[in-house]
């Protein structure tokens, strides 16, 4: 089964909060965020100029989570990024 962009879109949003509120993330989490940035930078689906800017920093961040010794300072650390993200991902749903 094909992802949507929405669908894409979504699992990021999720995937970024739940960190933010647990301060942890799995290995497993951060190769998805790397995974989901590839396909969405591959398919030129992001119309939003905001979101296509940060995208390789999301995708720095998921590269970094996965070699992070610390992931709880990992998160911490980029907790401001994290909620730009997710703001402007939820903005890029909703249009």
């Amino acid at each position: 089964m094909t992802l949507t962009v929405h669908n894409q879109l979504r699992l990021l949003q999720d995937i970024l909060s739940e960190q933010t509120e647990d301060c942890c993330g799995e290995i497993s989490e951060y190769q998805q965020i790397k995974r989901l940035v590839q396909a969405m930078m591959a398919n030129n689906s992001i119309s939003n100029e905001q979101l296509l800017q940060l995208l390789p920093e999301i995708y720095n961040y998921g590269r970094q989570g996965e070699i992070a010794q610390n992931d709880a300072e990992h998160i911490t650390t980029n907790q401001e990024n994290i909620e730009t993200w997710v703001s402007a991902i939820q903005q890029t749903s909703s249009e």
